[in-house]
């Protein structure tokens, strides 16, 4: 376990607004900035690469603008967004340029990444930034990010960006030192739990929302963000940010924080996008036979299985697979729109250019463009 983290050679780094944040919480600290810069200047000088994905926007506009109480409409938190991001990279510029490293300030929105043909050019973007020893400084676009586009928060950006630049080891800084048994600050006794052997069975129990006035996530994404992290294979360890040189205590393999192993049987990269990244564009209902055969026998989906289609989408579109019960069980690309699919349920294979006209697959979603959750 501790040679996949000191062996790790392309990290992302996830910062959040607690991190960043003073004593007292309507104030930043730029000292952290400072601590963190010379951390990630470290890890450059041994050799490996580092993304900072980073939260602060929205913080360093409401110090600007004087602003005590975290805004709740989209167009107030776009507008403190468009006023703190060019402060929030100016704090970065001036932590890492005494250093020696030149950063590159990355805005991506759930469209960037939910489009394939755009993931892979930010991939492509990232990559070349690697090359020329530039960090890149990651945050969501909230300036043109609307309420059902948004990441939500950094966490599950933090992921998609590790599956992104096909990370070998993703590290989430918090305010507490990992995932505890139950709220440490509540119970005095609550133990630090080590290491998740399977995060797909971690029971949240206390893990719930963020405190503070500038945070949105919790334990609870971040616990979701090493889920997703994990089916690509990449650990992840949730650990503390406000200790001081904390980044290279976890790259030592020293055991801090929370480290969540990865699953063995990993998604590839093309999966990975269409479970996580990907926007679904409507639903396909399936019978009982259907389900089973794509359960049991590793099938890809035929007309002949599909009771039902909600929603419109095209054809290479990615969409909800659901049972009976209206229950997600998968999600694939369909090869036909959603407007052919109606007319083709519960049709044969062999009977489709019958209906249609023509017939592109015998398939509606191919098992390689399938991915079971």
């Amino acid at each position: 376990m501790r040679e996949m983290i000191t062996g790790a050679r392309r990290i992302v780094v996830k910062v959040g607004s607690a991190v960043l944040a003073g004593r007292h919480e309507d104030e930043l600290d730029e000292g952290v900035f400072s601590l963190l810069a010379t951390e990630i200047a470290n890890l450059k000088k041994s050799g490996r690469e580092v993304v900072l994905v980073t939260s602060g926007a929205i913080a360093v506009g409401m110090k600007k603008l004087a602003i005590k109480k975290r805004p709740v409409s989209i167009p107030e938190k776009q507008a403190i967004a468009a006023v703190g991001q060019s402060s929030l990279m100016s704090i970065y510029e001036g932590a890492f340029s005494p250093l020696g490293a030149k950063v590159a300030q990355v805005l991506l929105s759930h469209d960037d990444l939910a489009d394939r043909k755009r993931f892979l050019n930010a991939r492509n973007t990232l990559d070349a930034l690697f090359q020329y020893g530039i960090v890149p400084i990651i945050n969501e676009n909230d300036t043109v990010a609307v309420d059902e586009l948004k990441f939500g928060e950094n966490d599950h950006l933090a992921a998609l960006v590790a599956s992104l630049v096909e990370a070998d080891l993703l590290i989430m800084l918090t305010d507490i030192d990992g995932l505890y048994d139950a709220d440490p600050r509540q119970k005095s006794e609550a133990r630090l739990i080590p290491v998740v052997e399977d995060v797909d069975h971690v029971v949240l129990g206390w893990a719930g929302e963020a405190r503070g006035v500038y945070g949105t996530g919790g334990m609870k994404s971040k616990i979701e963000a090493a889920r997703k992290a994990a089916h690509i294979g990449v650990p992840t360890v949730i650990a503390s940010g406000k200790k001081e040189k904390s980044l290279g205590r976890i790259v030592s393999g020293a055991g801090e924080g929370t480290l969540f192993l990865p699953k063995e049987d990993r998604l590839t990269s093309r999966k990975h996008w269409i479970a996580f990244s990907a926007r679904p564009g409507g639903r396909i209902f399936v019978d009982e036979g259907a389900l089973t055969a794509l359960h049991k026998g590793g099938k890809s989906l035929l007309p002949s299985g599909i009771t039902g289609v909600d929603g419109r989408f095209d054809t290479g579109e990615v969409v909800h697979c659901v049972d009976h019960r209206q229950k997600e069980f998968a999600r694939g690309i369909v090869n036909y729109s959603s407007h052919e699919i109606e007319k083709i349920k519960g049709a044969k294979s062999a009977d489709i250019e019958k209906v249609l006209g023509y017939r592109y697959y015998d398939e509606v979603i191919h098992r390689d463009n399938l991915v079971m959750l």
